[in-house]
């Protein structure tokens, strides 16, 4: 296995484990830690092994940081004018 796989999964057991944490104050900020420290991981997971582990490990942190991207996706329609 390579380098950006390993990090890629241990990303992800990270992020299951921020989910885990009873506090709904701290779920932002380990969002925004997680989406930090996962597009590097993503682009270098997509050099390294293709495309493909690249869609998978982007799914798998859309599934799981689901919230934040809901709100960008949101946010984007908002300033781009387009109606909801």
């Amino acid at each position: 296995m390579t380098i950006p796989f390993v990090l890629a999964c241990l990303w992800c057991i990270a992020a299951n484990f921020a989910a885990m944490i009873p506090s709904r104050r701290s779920h932002w900020p380990a969002a925004f830690v997680l989406l930090a420290s996962g597009i590097p991981i993503l682009i270098w997971l997509y050099f390294e092994n293709g495309p493909w582990f690249a869609l998978i490990f982007l799914a798998a942190g859309v599934s799981m940081l689901r919230w934040p991207v809901l709100y960008l996706v949101r946010w984007l329609k908002r300033i781009g004018g387009h109606p909801d």
